[in-house]
């Protein structure tokens, strides 16, 4: 479940941007951003940078098109997009506050979450999604300048990319366990 709430708002913004215009898409993410962390605030949980992040650079880049150039290709809006995770994620690793931790704490008993190697699954974990991120920017540049370039191409480095750090989102934090497990025996 929780995964799954926070991927909505981009798994929305990736439906809508092939059904609806671009600025439906970015509105209706941000409105799913607000709407998880409302759910969030509602469980007791706290307000998730990402989350938080993805509201604001959702109604941003919609604002811009709204506002300022409507005629954005989607392209750039996912370019745009996909530029504004990195930095939020870059942004948390500079913070020490890697984005994935505020999740983690709250999954995970309070005493496992004082340890060392917590925050050090957390920094490889955020790592790991600013590398999908930069994949998915390697993908929108690559569909800007060459625009030839079948569309599945794209779509198909940007999906692969995000699969791929949520596989091991799952399976780094328990090989980490298994393995710290094994050395104190």
């Amino acid at each position: 479940m929780m995964l799954f709430l926070v991927l909505a708002p981009f798994g929305t913004f990736a439906v809508l941007m092939v059904l609806t215009s671009p600025l439906i898409a970015l509105l209706a993410s941000a409105a799913v951003a607000l709407a998880t962390i409302a759910y969030d605030l509602s469980q007791g949980k706290s307000v998730k940078m990402l989350a938080a992040g993805a509201a604001v650079l959702f109604a941003a880049v919609g604002a811009y098109l709204a506002l300022f150039d409507g005629s954005m290709s989607g392209h750039n809006v996912r370019l745009a997009v996909d530029l504004g995770l990195l930095v939020i994620a870059l942004g948390s690793i500079v913070l020490r506050l890697p984005f994935t931790l505020q999740y983690a704490v709250e999954s995970v008993e309070p005493e496992i979450s004082r340890l060392p190697a917590f925050l050090t699954i957390n920094y490889v974990l955020t790592w790991a999604w600013s590398a999908a991120f930069v994949l998915m920017l390697i993908a929108d540049i690559a569909m800007i300048y060459a625009p030839g370039m079948p569309l599945w191409v794209g779509v198909g480095i940007a999906f692969a990319a995000r699969n791929i750090a949520v596989i091991f989102t799952k399976w780094y934090p328990a090989h980490r366990r298994a393995k710290l497990i094994a050395q104190s025996h």
